[in-house]
């Protein structure tokens, strides 16, 4: 059994995720009592065990901090491409059926008029400072206690595909194991057994987070109780400076990432 939320207790000041570029910091102890503020504020809007809510965000902490209230709550998160049109991002967040639709002011714009309309549903928030038609998440989220919620239970990602055979399709697993302290069979066997991620690793994720590779990989070093180094966005040159200024031990990236920093000068 493995989990933030044990790791929490044992090392609450140590660093779960760290921004590479702005060197913003999330504890243990501080991911620990912000999921469950979170998770109740889930339950108070009725978001209950095997609903769904749906994210559009940039790489950020806050991104971390609402898949790991959900995965505490028994309910599917769906992370969505910030790239998409109004379109595919209304049909992705009816399709999943979420009932709470959370983005950033550097995203709210493709979604603005979805959450503008008088029947807007789902309930739509934005972190940081909110525009009209969008509920405050940080401020509702702060006024929650800090302690887990009752019905604690394992909720997991529910990712679309990308669509190349028509609409998007959500993959949605079934749950197995409902306790949150049960790390998903296969990622362990991956990241762990087969990759030797450990609480003494330092993971430099240089991809967004509604992939689902990163996504998951992000999920299980806090699982492990290893340290996340999260890049804004993939820069090669900078990729190679933070593997050397935070001395990383393991990282996840995709060819057209290795070919950009083969293009690099050998200096």
């Amino acid at each position: 059994m493995t989990h933030p939320s044990l790791h929490a207790r044992t090392s609450p000041d140590k660093i779960a995720y760290r921004m590479a570029k702005s060197g913003d910091t999330l504890s243990y102890g501080k991911l620990d009592q912000r999921s469950n503020q979170g998770a109740h504020l889930l339950r108070k809007l009725g978001v209950n065990t095997g609903d769904h809510i749906a994210l559009l965000m940039e790489n950020s902490l806050a991104f971390m901090e609402i898949c790991w209230a959900a995965q505490r709550s028994g309910i599917y998160y769906t992370a969505i491409s910030r790239y998409l049109t109004a379109d595919e991002i209304a049909y992705i967040v009816k399709d999943c059926g979420a009932k709470v639709m959370i983005t950033s002011a550097k995203c709210a714009d493709v979604i603005a008029p979805l959450a503008a309309k008088e029947d807007a549903s789902p309930v739509f928030f934005m972190t940081g400072q909110p525009r009209p038609g969008f509920r405050s998440w940080d401020d509702e989220v702060a006024a929650q206690p800090t302690t887990p919620i009752a019905d604690e239970s394992a909720g997991y990602d529910m990712l679309y595909s990308s669509g190349t055979t028509g609409r998007p399709k959500g993959i949605k697993r079934t749950v197995t194991e409902p306790s949150i302290l049960a790390p998903n069979p296969f990622l362990r066997l991956l990241c762990e057994k087969m990759c030797g991620i450990s609480a003494d690793s330092v993971y430099l994720s240089p991809a967004p987070l509604y992939h689902a590779a990163p996504l998951r990989f992000n999920m299980m070093v806090g699982v492990l109780g290893g340290t996340s180094v999260i890049m804004e966005n993939f820069d090669a040159e900078e990729y190679l400076r933070l593997v050397e200024r935070h001395r990383v031990t393991h990282s996840q990236l995709v060819p057209t990432m290795f070919v950009r920093m083969l293009k690099l000068a050998d200096d």
